[in-house]
């Protein structure tokens, strides 16, 4: 019996199911995402009842006391935030091993501890889920009739889907994904404005550059700075930026220390809002040097577009920027399709000069890669003809083939040329 209040409405989240399968697994699943992208309604949903230390000074005083009566049932037992109690852990830890069986307890967090506060393993209890977020197809931007998993299988691109669901002219259809890119997955924002929605981002990233930096690794701070390393990362999403250029853009003219530097983007980290996306290591024919810097990315591009002060109408008119920011936005909903598969997300760049926005790749060793275009036919052709590159260059003696190569787009319809390659919209694409 769910602790959420009667009457709620529940929107389907993709994580559900993992949830609920990795709950049944271990005594503790610990879900952990950045501030206000969903985790505790999801987690209410599977407890039977909860203790909010956010909200409630009583069972947090107990929390950090280690006197939580965690041994009392019904179970599953929510401790919600629960990094601001780190004794918790611990005594979660225990209780854990004395009531045996799964399903006993559900953490949630919005910020990871430091390393000494999870010292003691939770190897063999505790489950860990990441949660980010909503996708277009939680949002209901996306039909999610092209199933991700099923093009990871090797399935065909599925054209099943209502030719009318979008609208005749090009334009209008890519302002609708510029609106859902600028409100971006947050679920106090799936009904608002894209100005509605910056407003909050707004306030948002003003409360995390002015406490949750500090919190998340006790570090002295100049909200401002963070602010300006924010805008930094936002004009380089989906790029490399080198630390000197991070630090340059941070100082304004006087380039801050490596060192807090160092200090802002790891307590961002730490927070959920920036996530890398790692260098894909595959074993090639050729000798090509494969670099090995990561892209960054923050969680949601939403959140990219509120550090450059950007709107709807800015965006469709510069493309260049539309396009990092649309490749980014591809980025967090796949992570999301993918983690529900078992893979995990990356990119591709060798010294030839050969890039490949996005890999997927299971633990298996099954891998699928992506182009990111607005849609031109001209883009579709350039990205196709990357994929072919990087194809080619694979050692397949020594690992397996793609299953699919496909080009993701912001309009259009979804099909396979006749040269293998897959083309979908993400307004199509879901789990």
């Amino acid at each position: 019996m769910s602790v959420l209040p009667r009457g709620f409405e529940y929107r389907d989240r993709v994580v559900d199911v993992e949830a609920e399968r990795l709950l049944g697994l271990l005594p503790t699943l610990v879900v952990e995402g950045t501030r206000g992208c969903g985790k505790s309604t999801t987690a209410r949903r599977l407890a039977e009842r909860e203790f909010l230390l956010d909200s409630d000074p009583a069972a947090r005083g107990h929390a950090e006391h280690s006197t939580l009566p965690l041994g009392d049932g019904p179970y599953p037992l929510l401790i919600d935030e629960w990094q601001l109690a780190p004794a918790a852990w611990n005594a979660v830890r225990h209780a854990s091993d004395l009531l045996q069986g799964p399903g006993r307890f559900i953490l949630t967090g919005s910020a990871t501890p430091a390393d000494d506060v999870t010292r003691h393993s939770g190897a063999g209890r505790v489950a860990r889920l990441r949660m980010r977020p909503m996708s277009l197809v939680e949002t209901g931007d996306s039909s999610g009739v092209v199933s991700f998993a099923s093009l990871l299988d090797g399935g065909p691109c599925s054209a099943l889907h209502e030719r009318g669901s979008e609208p005749r002219h090009p334009d209008a259809a890519l302002r609708r994904v510029i609106d859902a890119l600028c409100r971006g997955g947050w679920p106090a924002c799936r009904n608002s404005s894209p100005a509605e929605a910056q407003e909050f981002l707004h306030q948002y990233l003003d409360e995390l550059c002015r406490v949750d930096v500090r919190n998340a690794n006790g570090t002295r701070h100049d909200p401002q700075r963070v602010r300006r390393v924010l805008a930094s990362l936002a004009r380089n999403v989906a790029g490399s930026p080198s630390a000197a250029t991070l630090a340059a853009d941070a100082g304004a003219g006087r380039p801050i220390s490596p060192d807090t530097l160092t200090s802002y983007l790891d307590a961002l980290t730490r927070v959920f809002v920036l996530e890398d996306q790692p260098a894909w290591t595959p074993l090639l024919r050729s000798r090509a040097r494969l670099r090995s810097a990561s892209k960054r990315h923050l969680v949601d591009p939403a959140l990219a577009v509120c550090a450059l002060g950007a709107g709807p109408q800015q965006l469709f008119e510069d493309r260049e920027t539309l396009g990092l920011l649309f490749e980014s936005l591809a980025v967090r909903d796949l992570r999301i399709y993918a983690q529900n598969s078992g893979a995990s997300v990356y990119h591709y760049r060798d010294g030839n000069q050969l890039e490949v926005d996005i890999v997927v790749q299971r633990r298996d060793g099954t891998w699928l890669a992506a182009e990111v275009k607005l849609g031109r036919p001209s883009a579709i052709d350039q990205g196709a003809d990357s994929l072919a590159r990087l194809r080619d260059r694979i050692d397949y003696d020594r690992m397996a083939e793609p299953a699919k190569l496909l080009v993701i787009t912001a309009t259009g319809h979804a099909y396979e040329r006749p040269d293998g390659v897959a083309v979908a919209p993400l307004t199509l694409l879901g789990p």
